[in-house]
Formats: C-alpha cells, sequence, structure tokens
C-alpha cells in the first residue's frame, strides 16, 4: 500500500541549501565508496551537482595542505597531514615556511599547531623543517621553549650533530 510497482515518481531534484546540507551530513555520517557515493547525493542534489561536487573533492583532497591549513586548522586536518605521500609533504612544508616567515608574531595556537605538525612527520621531513625555521629568528624562539622540547629536541639533536 505505501508503493505500486511501475509507477514514476517524477520529483524534481535540485541543489538547494537544504540538499547540500543534507549531503553534508551523510558525509559526516557515511563512508559511501566510488559510484555508491554518486548515486547517493545524485538522488539528493541531482546528477549533475553529484558529479561536479565529487571531482571537486577528488581534487580537494589529492592536492598539498597549505601553511594557512597546518598553522589555522591542524586539528581537523592531522590525519590528512599524516597520510599525505612524502611529495606532497615537501608541498606543505614549503608553504608552511613561506607563510611562517611572513607571521611577524605567532599566535599560541599557531605556535602549538605547527609543533604538532612536526611531531608527525618522518624524521628526516622532520629534520629538513626545523632545520628551514631556525634561520627565522622569531620562530627559532618559539621553538626553543622549553613545553616543545619533546617534539623539536629530536630534529634538533640531529641538526646539531650533522653540524659538526
Amino acid at each position: 500500500m505505501l508503493s505500486r510497482q511501475g509507477n514514476q515518481m517524477n520529483i524534481p531534484i535540485e541543489p538547494t541549501e537544504r540538499a547540500w546540507e543534507m549531503v553534508s551530513i551523510l558525509r559526516k555520517q557515511c563512508h559511501f565508496q566510488g559510484e555508491l557515493a554518486t548515486e547517493v547525493y545524485a538522488g539528493i542534489v541531482g546528477e549533475e551537482a553529484a558529479i561536479m561536487f565529487m571531482r571537486w573533492l577528488s581534487d580537494h583532497e589529492n592536492r598539498p595542505l597549505s601553511g594557512n591549513e597546518i598553522l589555522n586548522s591542524f586539528e581537523y586536518i592531522k590525519g590528512r597531514a599524516a597520510a599525505q605521500r612524502d611529495d606532497l609533504q615537501a608541498a606543505t612544508i614549503h608553504d608552511l615556511i613561506v607563510t611562517v616567515s611572513m607571521i611577524s608574531d605567532m599566535e599560541k595556537h599557531q605556535e602549538e599547531n605547527l609543533v604538532a605538525y612536526s611531531a608527525i612527520l618522518p624524521r628526516d621531513l622532520r629534520f629538513s623543517l626545523i632545520k628551514s625555521l631556525l634561520k627565522i629568528p622569531a620562530v627559532a624562539l618559539t621553538l626553543s621553549q622549553d613545553k616543545y622540547d619533546a617534539v623539536i629536541f629530536d630534529a634538533i639533536h640531529a641538526i646539531n650533530k650533522d653540524a659538526y
């Protein structure tokens, strides 16, 4: 009694604010694989919008993180940061160094995010990052604080060893 076979359901599907909100909720709560995600989202926002959204997601998820993202949103992206390939890490490190060098005074959460990011890096990349950051006087003072010793000490020790 709820449905009869063969009846056409001609409900217009459009990408509205409520539809995108539902897509957002589904992305947070459910993890659809590949084509299934496109089909589910197409049922909510329409096929064209769903395909464009899935392409955007693919492009967005496969790009290196920016220095600004590391400094300001690390808590939300740390899993993605840890999973980046070495070539993407190198691009992120480069952008992070440029970003940090342009900041006159880092906020406390930015300092903590910088140190937390360095903690997830493999030793060789951490070495490279810390070595570059120590060339920026304001950052060198920040990194030399006692509270960051546990994370930074290993990299600084390796730099000192390399210098002698």
